[in-house]
């Protein structure tokens, strides 16, 4: 499509421009236009941290900003949306990634609520530990979670699973 053609189309009320270079019909579904843009952007891009904990129901606290993780080496893309990029290693980075709709056929990378607890203790330097205990509290108490295999998780990452175990034991 030319940009005549498409600057027609967004005069005449058919397409709307959400973000720079990005559009969408005009009239389309509802949907989270920050998701839809990061997924648009980078189609590796996974929702992580308090970002992830917060769409799984572990926390209440809202984060300023998304925030959004990428395997170590991968571009970053420059995004005006309220996206907090985050490198992860690329050796664990699909461990616990699912996806998440965010409109129609496009999706976003969302890591699951047990990923998500093992990065917020293996971030607590950053993110204090409150976090990471909230978190796993919350999450002990939904039916059907199993300690054995959030531990068996964090195998991957050595910083997190000592807090992580002596959280459990104080908890269970």
């Amino acid at each position: 499509m030319t940009r005549t053609v498409r600057a027609r189309l967004v005069e005449d009320g058919t397409l709307d421009c959400f973000a720079k270079g990005l559009y969408r019909r005009a009239g389309a579904a509802p949907a989270d236009l920050d998701l839809l843009e990061i997924a648009l952007r980078s189609p590796r891009a996974t929702i992580c941290l308090a970002s992830a904990l917060v769409l799984h129901r572990l926390i209440d606290e809202i984060p300023p900003a998304i925030d959004v993780a990428l395997p170590r080496g991968a571009w970053h893309p420059a995004s005006p949306s309220v996206a907090r990029w985050h490198t992860f290693d690329p050796g664990t980075f699909d461990i616990g990634r699912d996806l998440l709709p965010v409109d129609g056929s496009i999706a976003v990378g969302l890591y699951n609520a047990e990923r998500s607890i093992i990065d917020a203790f293996h971030t607590r330097g950053i993110n204090g530990t409150d976090l990471a205990i909230e978190a796993l509290r919350r999450w002990l108490r939904l039916p059907g979670s199993q300690p054995a295999h959030l531990l068996a998780m964090a195998d991957a990452w050595p910083r997190a699973q000592p807090p992580l175990r002596a959280a459990l034991e104080v908890l269970l």
